[in-house]
């Protein structure tokens, strides 16, 4: 019998034995709370997204099938609500760190730089503009928070938490698979600003786990229309922000629910991210 272990803010992760069953749900969430409203097929983006990087690197991952004819499926639920959203991944322990990769300067970053000319910690030179793209990848790690925003620490506070050993071979992983990934979506006109990754220790090896490259985890901007200096158009939930951002919620409240056309439109992107990267139609239209 399969038995829910954990529901996060996108996915819903069972026990199923020898493994998990990690279901990607339609949830969005924003400034740390989670809409009312669902995205449909949300879920289905992101689970291919992270198959298909999962596929395309050749990194130790815990992805085992998407064969959910090999299980026996959750109570209440069948096939037509797991298809594609759903993965059947290795049990590890998890690494307490979020392992973030900036390629650009955006974000919490780019806040963080205007107070204080660095990064996490890490000092830049002086007169960088937003979204100004880096010399080289940051590494810049945080706390797994399982409520509010995750907390940026310094490396010397990762070492402490995982020791010397794990936290280089974790930041020297970490960026190498960014840069692949960074030079793989260059050539779908793609930039890739920044991503996080999620790593678990499994038969002694450290393994990539949950999403990967996703809208939900990672910037991605169309490369045709970057301009320095400015925010950025991108493939994720800015529409759901944007929205949110012109209402009268205060953000310390349930949110309201979303229009139809922020939906569609929120939708649609994800759906376009999907493709460039992939080179494949959705299966789900």
């Amino acid at each position: 019998m399969a038995t829910l272990v954990r529901q996060g803010k996108v996915r819903d992760v069972y026990d199923i034995g020898d493994a998990y069953l990690m279901v990607a749900s339609d949830r969005i969430s924003a400034f740390d709370w989670v809409i009312p409203t669902l995205i449909p097929d949300k879920g289905r983006v992101l689970t291919q997204i992270s198959k298909f990087w999962f596929e395309h690197f050749d990194v130790p991952n815990h992805l085992i099938s998407t064969d959910l004819a090999s299980i026996e499926l959750p109570e209440g639920l069948n096939v037509q609500d797991l298809e594609g959203r759903s993965m059947i991944v290795k049990k590890c322990e998890v690494v307490p760190i979020e392992c973030v990769v900036r390629g650009y300067l955006v974000g919490s970053g780019w806040k963080d730089y205007q107070n204080s000319g660095a990064v996490c910690g890490i000092a830049l030179e002086q007169g960088l503009k937003n979204c100004a793209k880096f010399p080289e990848a940051l590494f810049t790690p945080a706390t797994k928070e399982d409520s509010g925003h995750d907390q940026n620490i310094s490396f010397e506070r990762m070492v402490e938490v995982v020791g010397a050993d794990v936290a280089n071979e974790l930041k020297e992983k970490s960026i190498r698979v960014y840069q692949n990934a960074r030079d793989y979506a260059a050539t779908k006109g793609i930039i890739l600003a920044d991503t996080k990754f999620e790593w678990g220790m499994h038969d002694g090896q450290l393994i990539l786990i949950d999403e990967v490259l996703t809208p939900d985890s990672s910037r991605f901007w169309p490369a045709d229309q970057y301009v320095e200096g400015q925010d950025q158009p991108s493939f994720d939930k800015q529409f759901v922000r944007e929205h949110l951002m012109a209402t009268t919620w205060d953000k310390n409240s349930q949110p309201p629910e979303l229009p139809v056309e922020v939906i569609e439109k929120t939708r649609s992107k994800y759906i376009e991210a999907y493709e460039r990267l992939t080179g494949s139609t959705f299966a789900w239209k």
